[in-house]
């Protein structure tokens, strides 16, 4: 009988990690590795993790919001989101304030929809996304800055994002992911879902033993 489809977890041997580069919100790493007997360099950026939140109304709305992303140049479709850039931050907590933050808005219920990194081959980004129903206006409204200052806010039935995402009118990845495992979950009659406190054993790896560190 075939193994079900999984990722493998792997861990090769690192002997010598450094930071090659100190940025602003993120850190360029490079380690120094042996790989099928070979020694090899891999530099990468050196992420906290993320969580994103697909908010879902009782009439199959999705919470969309729009702001500037500079490095693509463009105001993009996204869902709330934000970075797990506290130590040993709870994620789910994380994701419980960023939807108070971003959309003023608080959730009953919390699910996880789904996990992946956004670019295994350059940073160990992960990213969980959270399913958060049964919505109510937070107490309180926060106030934003910079590219957050003019977020514009959109409620759109679940199908029609996903017919935006398949005619590839929006880019944003962690909306990509959560739009099709919504409508994929919704249609297994939310089966898929996980409780919000689930373990996440992908958002982070063991440092290796050995390692020299500059």
């Amino acid at each position: 009988m075939t193994e079900p489809l999984r990722d493998e977890a792997a861990e090769a041997e690192v002997t010598r990690s450094e930071t090659a580069y100190h940025g602003r919100v993120w850190n360029i790493r490079r380690d120094e590795v042996v790989y099928d007997g070979q020694t090899i360099v891999r530099e990468y950026m050196d992420h906290t993790g993320a969580v994103s939140i697909l908010a879902l109304d009782d009439d199959d709305r999705v919470l969309l919001i729009k702001q500037y992303r500079h490095p693509i140049r463009a105001r993009d479709w996204e869902i709330p989101a934000g970075l797990l850039d506290v130590v040993d931050e709870d994620a789910l907590a994380a994701a419980q304030r960023e939807l108070a933050e971003e959309a003023d808005l608080v959730a009953a219920r919390w699910d996880v929809l789904a996990e992946f990194h956004t670019t295994p081959g350059g940073s160990d980004e992960a990213i969980r996304v959270y399913l958060a129903r049964d919505l109510a206006p937070a107490a309180e409204r926060f106030e934003r800055e910079a590219e957050e200052a003019d977020i514009e806010v959109r409620w759109e039935p679940l199908d029609e994002v996903v017919t935006a995402v398949l005619e590839r009118r929006v880019h944003n990845p962690s909306l990509v992911v959560a739009t099709l495992a919504a409508h994929a979950s919704r249609a297994r009659g939310w089966s898929t879902l996980v409780p919000g406190d689930a373990p996440w054993p992908g958002r982070s790896r063991p440092v290796g033993a050995g390692v020299t560190e500059d």
